[in-house]
């Protein structure tokens, strides 16, 4: 495990075991107060709480980018070290899996997921999560299995059935004289795979098999119920069907953060994918990095709409309505009208969130302070009810909001709620996109094809648009069920775009043919045999 050190006790017995921890050479206690060194010449200091939560047995993982201290209690190690464990040896043996065989899974996969009985079953358990989750106040609106994440998950499901097996596609074939060199695509190996508490990610996380890899995971605590029973009515007897290594496809069975943690600092792994909140996202990149693993984030969202004096206003209208329909890493989070356009344009789009807001549960408006007394009287005075997550609020409808604010995503329940800037030019709302957002999604309604030119050369985004954004989803722009869409908040993706799909989990092997076999580096002939 990268950057991680091995032992504990209570905190009462610190001393004693300090002691033994300097005749084996391993940590062996923390107390309150003990500075552990990070990022070459910085500490971090160890909590009460920590010290004595502490157990033989345990690990501590410090993030070397920012000092954080993560407990990784014994239980949630063993759990991520088997499951990965479980995955390495089914990736062994996945080289004797034909094609044929991994179709039939996904076909097995999704044939149970269509199967009433089951869906009765995984539905059951779905309530309950809700039901739990609800009463802890946490969000719920991507929890619910419903019959459309039903209907999704098949789909997805059968779209790998269908797609073409990517490993052993020949890519580029180099010709010589005497021999030939092929590029030849094949698996990379143990995806790890951290997911917040959606049920429909199991199609896109077992995916990866589709290339040959293999796939460990956890999902948020809000869905591991649902989880549990998708793997028990769905997932496992689908790998046995088709004859697939019952590794092909592992549920770290955890609630804890920690069995996460644990999992990506596990050098197993041969890419670590992590989709949920920006900050939790943020931490587990770097504990894989601190590994060695590769990485693929998928954390904060939220698409950018800009409307420039040529906008139709129909068109404008109809983007923004749109873009609201629900709470997704590519809803509409922020509009940019020009201030040429800003009279005819801000009564659309306060048109265009009302009728979002009518087809959820009302809306809400973060307004740039400078234009704030833009808004008419009735936005500016009027309180609205809020759906939070912890239940409605009474709020004021529109609240004005700095400029520095304006890359703040909005992760509302069912109330749709945007942030408005008012903005010199195309230019000028593309500056602060640059600076301000996670460079994620962008969209520029104009009728003017040059413009639509300059606004895709300028914005620095691996997903640009004409229309609505909701468009960024890799089930329904390209046909294939995504692992999550990444942002360039960190900068650009090598060698490999925004979509991470499940066939798009590969290396490229290099594979030599020679018909001449007397080449020699040198042109030196082969010498004769002797007898």
């Amino acid at each position: 495990m990268g950057s991680c050190v091995d032992g504990s006790s209570s905190g009462r017995e610190a001393q004693t075991a300090q002691a033994a921890s300097e005749r084996t050479g391993r940590l062996a206690a923390l107390a309150p107060g003990q500075a552990i060194p990070f990022a070459g010449d910085r500490v971090a200091l160890v909590t009460p709480e920590l010290a004595a939560a502490f157990r033989p047995g345990d690990r501590l993982v410090v993030v070397q980018d920012t000092g954080d201290l993560l407990h990784i209690p014994a239980r949630e190690h063993a759990a991520a070290e088997a499951a990965v464990g479980r995955a390495a040896a089914a990736f062994a043996r996945m080289g004797q899996v034909t094609d044929a065989a991994v179709t039939d899974f996904f076909e097995a996969f999704a044939a149970r997921l269509a199967d009433d009985a089951v869906w009765t079953a995984i539905a059951e358990a779905n309530a309950a999560d809700v039901e739990s989750a609800r009463a802890r106040g946490r969000s719920t609106t991507r929890l619910i299995a419903s019959d459309a994440m039903r209907a999704d998950m098949i789909a997805g499901l059968r779209a790998w059935r269908d797609a073409e097996a990517p490993r052993g596609r020949v890519l580029e074939t180099v010709r010589h004289e005497g021999w030939t060199v092929e590029q030849v695509m094949a698996p990379l190996g143990v995806v790890g795979f951290v997911f917040e508490g959606r049920p429909n990610v199991f199609a896109d996380a077992t995916g990866v098999i589709r290339a040959g890899n293999t796939v460990v995971f956890r999902i948020g605590s809000d869905a591991l119920g649902t989880a549990r029973a998708i793997v028990a009515h769905a997932l496992d007897p689908a790998l046995a069907e088709a004859g697939l290594p019952g590794g092909a496809a592992v549920l770290v069975d955890s609630a804890a953060h920690a069995a996460g943690w644990a999992m990506f600092a596990d050098s197993r792994l041969a890419l670590a994918v992590a989709r949920g909140s920006g900050p939790a996202v943020s931490q587990l990149g770097a504990i894989a990095r601190q590994a060695g693993t590769p990485v693929s984030l998928h954390g904060t969202g939220g698409a950018w709409m800009m409307a420039d004096a040529t906008a139709d206003a129909d068109r404008f209208y109809a983007a923004a309505y749109h873009s609201l329909d629900r709470k997704v890493c590519n809803t509409l989070n922020v509009c940019c009208i020009v201030r040429e356009a800003a009279d005819r344009l801000l009564p659309v789009f306060l048109e265009a969130l009302e009728r979002a807001g009518q087809r959820r549960k009302g809306c809400k408006l973060h307004v740039s302070e400078a234009d704030f007394a833009r808004l008419p009287e009735r936005w500016r005075t009027a309180r609205a009810t809020v759906v939070r997550a912890e239940g409605p609020v009474e709020e004021a409808l529109a609240e004005p909001i700095a400029d520095a604010d304006l890359g703040r995503e909005w992760e509302w329940e069912e109330t749709p709620e945007v942030s408005l800037k008012i903005v010199d030019d195309v230019a000028d709302a593309v500056a602060l996109f640059n600076a301000l957002s996670p460079r994620f999604a962008a969209a520029l309604i104009s009728q003017d094809p040059a413009a639509h030119e300059r606004f895709y050369a300028t914005i620095d985004a691996p997903f640009v648009g004409d229309g609505f954004t909701r468009w960024v989803d890799g089930q329904y722009a390209l046909d294939k069920p995504e692992l999550g869409l990444s942002n360039w908040e960190n900068g650009r993706l090598f060698a490999r775009g925004g979509v991470l799909a499940g066939d798009g989990v590969f290396t490229v092997r290099a594979r030599v043919r020679q018909s001449d076999p007397h080449l020699d580096r040198a042109g030196a002939p082969t010498p004769p045999r002797q007898g």
